[in-house]
């Protein structure tokens, strides 16, 4: 039997661990995007954006697309490389 290793509490969230899901396989996303696909609000999208940001798993650049606030979302190394570990442990489980 394996060693069941702790999940990383901050990807085991179902919008978080989609918004990385999203971001682990482009070089990056708009808001208006990740909010379509992971099907959230703006607010609760927002609030999760921010706290991968703050862990440094994703980064959040803020531009402007004409003369409308335009943000995009890219996965960072650590944010890589806390998914890959998420991903391989919860196999652990499943296996």
């Amino acid at each position: 039997m394996s060693e069941f290793k702790p999940l990383d509490p901050l990807l085991h969230s179902q919008l978080r661990l989609a918004i990385m899901s999203i971001l682990i396989s482009v070089e990056s996303a708009e808001f208006t995007f990740l909010k379509e696909k992971t099907e959230s609000t703006a607010g609760n999208l927002s609030v999760q954006l921010d706290k991968l940001d703050k862990a440094d798993y994703i980064k959040i650049t803020k531009s402007f697309k004409g003369k409308r606030p335009l943000t995009t979302c890219s996965i960072t190394q650590k944010g890589i490389k806390s998914f890959e570990r998420y991903v391989e442990n919860l196999k652990n489980y499943i296996t």
